[in-house]
């Protein structure tokens, strides 16, 4: 076992098979990489106070790392192990951004978030727990490239998912040869769902170690969480997003050994969705960037009823 770290100067607004990898790693052998992510993006808009000004890349993913023998038809597992945090973070309103653009109104909010001792101190009077995890994880596209901001893809990207964390797997279907992951946005804390768009943005280094699943072709990225299994669905208008988590998580009960008939019952009874995060799953408007298009699902149903014995 090796430990390797990829810095943030091997960063892209995309992933795309036309980045070069900054390294290339054979799977389960168990090698520890580290990637590094910035937050130059946040710091500038706090200076500039206009996003036509800001010149660093906003969301950028580090890497990609190059994974042996993965070829299209795979599934990359992603064991994330540590994240670790800067001493402060952000909390941004972007003008015409989030659910709460209206009433946040056409001007700039920014505000550094310091993070110490585990603790995320939000206002002068509230702070919270630490929950770091990862905005955006993906694979590159079998075609041209895809956004790090938005929207979601089959491989991945900016999915903004509170069930990336440390001790989480990342299933990530493979698209192009060596699967090419990138990883960053990480977060110091955020709701699910991440009605700002932007929620507490911070620096830091994310440390993963990679395994190959032969021939498991997934139709969008999964979760296991090690007490729930999720699925993405995306899709456009809502309920095809809907369909498309469940079915998936109804394949997963199917492949643990449930008959069609009883993974329906307990889905119905156990199985539950909610809308991931807020990127959308159709590539938005050009005029209106931060607009998003689509929807995010997640489905889960728990382990211990996924791993219940069926017979």
């Amino acid at each position: 076992m090796s430990t390797h770290l990829i810095g943030k100067e091997h960063a892209f607004g995309t992933f795309s098979a036309a980045h070069p990898p900054a390294l290339t790693v054979r799977p389960g052998a168990g090698d520890l990489v580290t990637f590094e992510t910035d937050d130059l993006a946040y710091a500038q808009m706090e200076e500039l106070r206009d996003l036509g000004k800001v010149t660093a890349t906003i969301n950028p993913v580090t890497g990609p790392l190059l994974v042996e023998g993965a070829e299209p038809g795979d599934a990359l597992a992603v064991h994330i192990h540590d994240i670790e945090l800067a001493p402060s973070g952000w909390s941004v309103s972007i003008p015409g951004a989030g659910a709460l653009a209206e009433v946040m109104g056409p001007e700039f909010m920014v505000r550094r978030i310091p993070v110490s001792d585990g603790r995320v101190r939000l206002t002068d009077t509230l702070d919270c727990a630490v929950a770091p995890m990862l905005g955006c994880i993906g694979l590159a596209p079998a075609d041209g490239e895809a956004s790090s901001v938005m929207p979601s893809y089959r491989s991945g990207g900016n999915m903004d998912l509170t069930d990336a964390r440390p001790g989480s797997t990342v299933l990530l279907p493979v698209q192009v040869p060596g699967a090419l992951l990138s990883i960053g946005d990480i977060h110091a804390v955020m709701a699910r769902g991440e009605s700002s768009f932007v929620a507490i943005e911070i620096a830091g280094r994310a440390t993963v170690s990679v395994d190959l699943l032969k021939g498991v072709d997934l139709r969008a990225p999964q979760v296991d969480t090690g007490d729930e299994w999720v699925c993405v669905g995306l899709g456009d208008p809502v309920q095809d997003s809907i369909v498309m988590a469940y079915e998936s998580l109804h394949a997963v009960m199917l492949e643990h050994g449930w008959s069609r008939d009883d993974a329906y019952v307990v889905l119905s009874a156990l199985g539950h969705t909610e809308l991931g995060g807020p990127t959308g799953s159709v590539t938005p408007d050009p005029l209106h960037p931060f607009r998003p298009v689509g929807a995010v699902t997640l489905a889960r149903i728990a382990q211990d009823v996924l791993h219940h014995p069926s017979r």
